[in-house]
């Protein structure tokens, strides 16, 4: 499932950077997570990184895309065979 960036985004910019797949970037007034993008940093870390540096919780998990651990995982292996 990816994530979302909820209404509740203060725009501090400690989220982009995070990103392993670089899925976030800022949007017309708050910063938006690309689902395409978007594999809760499976692949990478235990856990995803955007959340963990969210200083104001607005980061769940976006229920328009669920996916399964199986499939972040070839979403991941997908993203890094196109980085190469």
């Amino acid at each position: 499932m990816a994530l979302i960036i909820t209404d509740e985004c203060i725009n501090c910019d400690v989220c982009e950077p995070e990103c392993p797949n670089d899925a976030i970037s800022q949007g017309d007034t708050i910063y938006e997570i690309d689902p395409d993008k978007c594999t809760e940093c499976v692949g990478h870390y235990d856990t995803p990184q955007c959340v963990e540096v969210c200083p104001v919780d607005c980061i769940p998990k976006d229920l328009a895309h669920v996916e399964s651990n199986a499939q972040l995982q070839a979403k991941y292996e997908r993203l890094m065979a196109a980085k190469k």
